[in-house]
């Protein structure tokens, strides 16, 4: 996720612009619709890991494993660092090795334990989660880990798997039988059902021996996993609050595998193949923010994710650019256009012709997933100067191969000129409140010649215009105010009004762990107990679930307003949606005249208000909240709106 200074606004030739003043502002509405609205507009995309911008919007957000660090992967065994998030149990000696005889290929450490001589009671180690773990007992979880004994022993005891509060009362806990004979890696699996729902997510999960019975010995731990229930029920899913807060918007699609976490050198670029198949197989890698990705959130689970919610994939393909800066030269790019394709083939190949295509089978699912849009690299104006060639071979070799998907470039649009012209650009910006707002007729001096534009990021992110990625003393807000919602939300509307031309749209970063962020402000805040909806959620969700499917042109805001708006209908309901954002404190009187013969006496509002610095925080997560009422309608409609509001007035009309 990186800013890009957009084109200047070119007002070009508009129409009629409505005046501001304190008198109130007359809207007149079309009859005929110019457009179809795409189903896709004014979504969210999730770029899960590196344009979330959050150590854990995937390990420990999205992804629902709740163990951090519990495989070991791409640490430096020896080093107290390789212990993150694990800790000892009443002085058992703790240390990741690498073990000379892993449990898999792609996952060489592993945790040895030596329980210490003289010790009495529960000797063993635990782990901490993502900065907690909650605890219900209206839950049941499952819990596993591989072990083995280095050397053969004698002994015979129980393994106990629990979990516990930090001042170590027990709330679930599983006991199996092990012998010191084990000396092959052995998985154990059991379901832990709590007594108790805690307090706080200030728990532990414990693994441990009677530290009398297990005295001397030494024993090697791999693959730990602790999962709650998921959504769907998918095993090795996604974490109930957050997929329910994604899917309540009713999101048409999901960009993925995420922004600039497609790789920082070209060694450690996401690759499709190293996160399908067993966890085993998986051996995870440093992403392009510095924090491991354990891939357990791997292609599959993405697919499957977006089936279970109805989201159709904007996919990337790796092209060449690594974000370190290495370039790879036009005749070296064969094996990465294969590998591509194969990407390609294990979402929508046929299992009969594709090795990709019969491994998704293999996994479960025969049928292809839907993919329609396939994005080549990610912001490749950092590499503007071998874009040209890497685009034209990999459009050349992927449209030849999937003649029915649509490509998206990734540089400016039109510089450099690529060959041939892009069916699509994606287009990322992130500036102030009032950038957005002034910039609400951005793409209505766009040339109507074909290529499509995809707003793949944006997003208000600081009241500084001098320092747009400054701090937070310094401008740089830590969540979305109403402010920065009704800048957006103005945006939004002319997003709305060139939806001939822009097919897509999405608010991003989409999520953040409240406890690790590298980048802020995101859609979607939450820790281990909560999740917080912003402010630009709740817009979001306004104008997603009130798109409509037909654009109706009206008086034009003023480019230089304050207040912004567009008009959609439903054909399905015939009803009329009015979606009105004032970006400053003053109230908004407007006259919004219908052509229609029929139009009810009454319909919905739904506002979204709040003061100019108001945010949904973790202390308080529901301060903004849309409210729902019945307002007076006709063919004329007269509505005053709030300061720094959004507002959607949907009436029944034919």
């Amino acid at each position: 996720m990186v800013f890009k200074r957009p084109l200047l606004c070119t007002l070009g030739a508009i129409a009629f612009y409505a005046l501001q003043a304190c008198a109130a502002t007359t809207i007149t509405v079309s009859s005929t619709a110019s457009h179809p609205v795409p189903t896709t507009l004014c979504e969210y995309a999730t770029n899960i890991y590196a344009a979330i911008c959050s150590l854990t919007s995937g390990d420990g957000g999205l992804y629902a494993e709740m163990l951090q660090n519990r495989a070991f992967q791409q640490v430096t065994p020896n080093t107290t660092d390789a212990l993150v998030a694990w800790s000892a149990v009443n002085g058992a000696q703790l240390t990741i090795i690498a073990d000379p005889k892993p449990v898999s290929s792609a996952l060489p450490n592993s945790l040895q334990v030596k329980i210490p001589t003289g010790k009495t009671g529960a000797v063993g180690f635990s782990n901490s989660g993502f900065w907690g773990i909650k605890v219900d007992s209206t839950w049941t979880y499952t819990a596993s880990l591989y072990f083995k004994f280095p050397v053969a022993s004698s002994f015979s005891g129980t393994l106990t798997i629990a979990l516990q509060t930090a001042t170590g009362q027990t709330l679930a806990q599983g006991t199996t039988a092990i012998r010191g004979s084990q000396t092959t890696w052995k998985q154990v699996q059991l379901t832990l059902k709590p007594t108790k729902t805690a307090s706080n997510t200030n728990n532990v999960f414990t693994v441990s021996l009677d530290g009398k019975a297990a005295s001397g010995q030494t024993i090697d731990f791999a693959m730990l996993s602790l999962f709650p229930p998921t959504f769907k029920n998918r095993p090795n899913g996604m974490r109930v609050d957050i997929a329910e807060a994604l899917a309540e918007t009713g999101p048409a699609f999901f960009r993925f595998p995420g922004g600039n976490n497609i790789g920082q050198t070209v060694a450690t670029r996401w690759q499709w193949n190293a996160t399908v198949g067993s966890l085993l197989d998986r051996p995870g890698r440093v992403g392009d923010w510095g924090y491991v990705n354990t891939d357990g959130l791997g292609l599959l689970e993405y697919l499957e994710f977006l089936e279970d919610v109805g989201m159709e994939p904007i996919m990337a393909v790796w092209s060449g650019y690594a974000l370190g800066g290495t370039q790879i030269a036009e005749v070296d790019l064969a094996p990465y256009i294969q590998q591509a394709k194969d990407q390609i083939n294990f979402v929508i190949g046929n299992p009969a012709t594709s090795a990709p295509a019969a491994l998704r089978a293999s996994l479960g699912h025969p049928e292809p997933f839907t993919l329609k849009y396939v994005e080549i690299g990610n912001e490749d104006f950092f590499a503007a100067t071998t874009y040209p060639y890497r685009f034209h071979d990999f459009f050349g070799n992927l449209s030849a191969a999937f003649p029915d998907i649509t490509f998206i470039a990734t540089s400016d649009v039109g510089d450099p000129v690529l060959t041939p012209t892009p069916e699509a650009y994606d287009v990322h910006v992130y500036q102030t409140p009032s950038w957005f707002a002034q910039n609400s007729f951005y793409y209505d001096s766009f040339e109507r010649n074909g290529t499509k534009y995809f707003e793949g990021e944006y997003a208000a992110i600081s009241t500084n215009a001098n320092d747009i990625f400054g701090t937070p003393s310094d401008g740089r807000l830590l969540f979305p105010t109403m402010q920065s919602t009704t800048g957006e939300a103005a945006f939004m509307t002319g997003l709305e009004r060139n939806s001939d031309i822009v097919f897509a749209a999405a608010y991003a970063p989409l999520l953040q762990h409240v406890n690790s962020t590298q980048w802020t402000p995101d859609l979607v805040s939450f820790d281990a107990g909560q999740v917080i909806r912003s402010t630009s959620f709740y817009a979001q969700k306004l104008f997603s679930l009130n798109k409509g499917d037909e654009y109706l042109p009206s008086t034009l805001p003023s480019p230089t307003g304050t207040v912004f708006w567009s008009v959609v209908r439903s054909t399905a309901d015939k009803s009329v949606i009015i979606k009105i954002s004032n970006t400053i404190g003053t109230t908004a009187p407007l006259v919004f005249q219908l052509p229609f013969s029929n139009v009810a006496s009454t319909g919905t509002l739904q506002l979204l208000q709040g003061a100019e610095t108001a945010s949904n925080t973790p202390e308080q997560p529901n301060l903004v909240v849309p409210v729902t009422s019945t307002i007076a309608t006709g063919k004329t409609i007269n509505y005053s709106a709030p300061g720094f509001s959004v507002s959607v007035i949907k009436v029944q009309a034919s």
